[in-house]
């Protein structure tokens, strides 16, 4: 049975938090570089409504202890593999298709790059070459473990403590509400150009339809280890990778469209992934007869 009390408690503090700090950025909205700057900072605070809003609503609503969120257990490594593997490969297909498809052109020379790396005289002479390896070799080492400290806030929250208590539900539905109570959380940086700079309106059921699909695949990673970090690994390296693509890309491509794995062609590529899980019996996940807070605490 779905206890209401701490999930309604957790969304009314996850979504006043988080909304506040998606908003306070409109402050410095007379001021471009004020309010780019101002968004960086608030947004990556937002991240940190549903972690908190989890923590309050474990501890001092539902009465429980904290290991109940499982931030001491682990699981299997093959999953931590794939949560760093998985979200790069994904982009770049995206990316491939956009151009096969036609909602984008190819552009190896990196001419959007390069317009941006003239506006610094100190990074003119470098090579563009250079700068493109060293933006995707940050991405594929460094960027999904300095993310892990910010998705963490998000996947203890929507994977952590939502997902579980939506299981009695059944696994599909809970996998699916989740996913959409997490894209409606995205609606006001939506609403800002955030994602979707062209369709920020309907940016917001786009990225409601993209936060189900990630949701699905972030999802059967937390139920097939009973861990939080494995999920919020695998968001931060979406969010390493999620614009490093583009640079292959010409200007000027709508992103509702192509070019990002949360676009319509990414959700081709996030479709293809989460049928192959289904079609292998991994989707939905087996779970064990004990419960969720049972499982391992040691990686295996």
């Amino acid at each position: 049975m779905v206890q209401r009390k701490p999930i309604i408690w957790f969304l009314v503090i996850s979504f006043a938090i988080s909304w506040t700090l998606f908003l306070a950025p409109l402050a410095f909205k007379s001021n471009p570089a004020a309010y780019s700057q101002a968004a960086l900072l608030f947004w990556a605070l937002a991240m940190w409504g549903p972690g908190i809003a989890a923590i309050v609503a474990t501890v001092w609503v539902a009465k429980e202890p904290f290991s109940e969120l499982r931030l001491n257990k682990l699981g299997k490594a093959r999953y931590y593999v794939i949560a760093w593997l998985l979200p790069p490969l994904m982009c770049f297909l995206a990316v491939g298709l956009t151009v096969l498809i036609g909602t984008g052109k190819l552009d190896l020379s990196f001419s959007t790059l390069k317009a941006m790396l003239e506006q610094t005289p100190s990074t003119r002479a470098i090579p563009i070459g250079l700068v493109v390896a060293l933006q995707l070799l940050q991405g594929l080492l460094l960027g999904p473990i300095i993310n892990i400290f910010a998705t963490m806030g998000e996947e203890l929250g929507w994977r952590g403590f939502l997902l579980p208590r939506l299981l009695p539900l059944g696994q599909w539905r809970a996998i699916l509400l989740s996913g959409v109570i997490w894209g409606i959380w995205h609606a006001p940086a939506i609403l800002q150009g955030y994602n979707y700079p062209q369709h920020p309106a309907w940016g917001v059921l786009l990225m409601t339809v993209s936060t189900v699909m990630l949701g699905t695949i972030f999802s059967w990673l937390y139920l097939a280890t009973r861990s939080p970090w494995v999920a919020a690994l695998a968001h931060g390296s979406l969010n390493a990778w999620g614009g490093l693509p583009i640079l292959f890309l010409a200007a000027g491509f709508d992103m509702a469209y192509g070019g990002t794995i949360i676009s319509m062609t990414g959700w081709i590529v996030m479709g293809v992934v989460i049928g192959i899980l289904v079609l292998t019996k991994q989707l939905p996940v087996k779970l064990p007869e004990e419960p969720l807070a049972a499982a391992t605490a040691v990686m295996e």
